[in-house]
């Protein structure tokens, strides 16, 4: 089955292989131990589609018969999960770009507005002309993938794609009325966001099921001044 187009910029990847995974995370019995590796299977899977566009260069390599040319990536992508959940999809991706350069950008959500909270980034200073890729499972309100995506234009960031396994409408708009030029790539869009902000019908928090915590929220932040 072939990856469709869904809108402006939008890759929704129906592969039979991931919609099999992605039903298993849906499932509330699933444990926290298959969960993770249902989610680096995801993830694996949605950076086959998401890096397929990477530019590469031309080498010499000697095979045991002879000379040829052969493709290389050009330049190490670099891959930003955004923390916790975001971390459930890095090693998948790197099974497929062994050599990315591995991004943090700590962001947590306020239950009562639902903004996004930063409390942490370790990034390269300057991404110009180097393909990102922006990875959280969960696509719901677009606040914390805003908040990313600002992060990392102020490092010269313009070629950029956010991947999801789930997304909700709102959060895909909300992104495109930011960010435009942003590809987003998924997995599933699914109905809505209830009145909490999750997905439905989603899988849950997945950064909890994920880390088999009962929260996201972090139970300390050290003030700025530390």
């Amino acid at each position: 089955m072939q990856p469709r187009t869904n809108g402006r910029s939008i890759l929704v990847v129906d592969h039979p292989a991931l919609q099999d995974r992605l039903a298993q995370l849906r499932d509330r019995n699933t444990p926290t131990r298959s969960f993770r590796v249902l989610l680096e299977h995801v993830g694996a899977l949605l950076a086959y589609e998401a890096t397929r566009s990477l530019p590469t260069r031309e080498v010499d390599v000697e095979t045991p018969l002879l000379s040829m040319k052969a493709a290389r990536i050009a330049q190490p992508p670099v891959i930003a999960p955004i923390l916790r959940a975001g971390l459930g999809l890095v090693p998948g991706f790197l099974q497929i770009v062994e050599d990315a350069v591995v991004a943090h950008l700590g962001f947590y959500r306020d239950p009562q507005t639902l903004q996004a909270v930063p409390y942490y980034a370790n990034i390269p200073a300057r991404l110009d002309g180097r393909r990102v890729f922006v990875l959280d499972p969960m696509l719901a309100t677009g606040a914390s993938g805003i908040a990313a995506l600002r992060l990392l234009a102020t490092h010269g960031a313009s070629e950029v794609t956010f991947v999801s396994v789930i997304a909700a409408p709102e959060g895909i708009a909300a992104i495109q009325a930011a960010f435009p030029d942003v590809r987003i790539v998924v997995g599933a869009v699914d109905a809505e966001l209830n009145e909490h902000g999750y997905i439905v019908p989603g899988l849950g928090d997945a950064g909890d099921r994920l880390f088999g915590s009962l929260t996201s929220l972090p139970t300390f932040v050290a003030p700025r001044s530390l």
